[in-house]
């Protein structure tokens, strides 16, 4: 599979601080990779030099198959869309005046604004004016503009920043099917582990500017697994059962707290354990925070 996005050991060194230190990227072709980090990570540092905005202090950007330069950046760019921190546009212009104004700066064909608008759910509020929309279409707006002319990469920075639940929930199914779509791989930050696991396929996890993970979202969930909770009728019959199989148990009333299991190893402990008369009553699985996973990853030496 072709990789659209790849870095080598890209860097961005601030007087004595690394914001980016000696980063390597790989985002496949067609889906929808998520940049997850915590504010300050480096994430919009690194977005910026994949787009030439920054120039790095070291190391190497590849889009679309091609190595970044300061000569073919503009052609490059050309077949990529990108918004990065807030939608700009004119408040006091309608949608499809903003658009046009895009289209005619990008050399696209104004034909290309109806199919756009249609892509991110705005057909209908092309003629509103920009300064009556809600944050969540004016980011959709952002979107648009950036997909004019129909490029084969997207990069998006904190596109779900500042919605509201109902925004948020709109922008994931946007983004979700965009490759199926237009065909165009989504590059998109957050610093929302839970956001991300609703519409990515590949993550990558970034903290204090060095990599500490990139995979699969599957591959990351094994990391996400947290502690395991089960409220039991009678514990004391399950505590036996469960220490005969290795397993530590920490017991607060009816609720004993087991360490994160693989699901085959899960099922089967749970169905033993309801076999023993313990009377099962509720499980939960504790996700780990974001803040946890970094430790965990960091802890397993899986630093880049």
């Amino acid at each position: 599979m072709q990789t659209v996005i790849e870095t080598q050991s890209l860097s961005k060194i601030y007087g004595s601080r690394p914001a980016v230190d000696r980063v390597s990227l790989h985002v496949p072709q067609g889906c929808v990779y998520g940049f997850i980090g915590p504010n300050g990570a480096g994430k919009s540092t690194t977005m910026k030099m994949l787009l030439g905005l920054i120039h790095p202090s070291a190391g190497q950007v590849f889009l679309l198959g091609q190595e970044l330069t300061a000569q073919n950046r503009l052609s490059l760019l050309r077949q990529t869309g990108s918004l990065i921190e807030s939608p700009s546009g004119y408040l006091h212009l309608t949608a499809q005046e903003n658009l046009t104004i895009v289209a005619d700066l990008k050399g696209v064909s104004r034909k290309d604004i109806s199919r756009v608008l249609e892509i991110v759910h705005l057909t209908k509020d092309r003629n509103r004016k920009v300064g009556q929309f809600s944050l969540g279409m004016k980011q959709r707006l952002g979107i648009a503009m950036a997909l004019l002319g129909n490029p084969e990469l997207l990069i998006l920075d904190e596109p779900t920043n500042g919605l509201d639940p109902a925004g948020i929930q709109e922008m994931r199914a946007l983004l979700a099917d965009m490759p199926a779509a237009t065909g165009t791989t989504v590059f998109l930050s957050s610093h929302l582990l839970g956001e991300m696991e609703q519409m990515v396929e590949q993550v990558g996890i970034i903290q204090q500017g060095k990599l500490l993970f990139e995979g699969s979202l599957q591959d990351l969930q094994q990391h996400s697994r947290g502690a395991v909770s089960l409220r039991l009728l009678y514990p004391q019959k399950a505590i036996p059962l469960l220490h005969a199989n290795g397993i530590p148990v920490q017991q607060k009333e009816n609720v004993l707290t087991l360490p994160p299991l693989q699901e085959e190893s899960l099922a089967a402990l749970v169905r033993a354990v309801a076999d023993s008369g313990a009377g099962v009553v509720e499980l939960n699985r504790h996700t780990k925070s974001l803040e946890e996973i970094f430790l965990s990853l960091t802890d397993s030496k899986e630093v880049s």
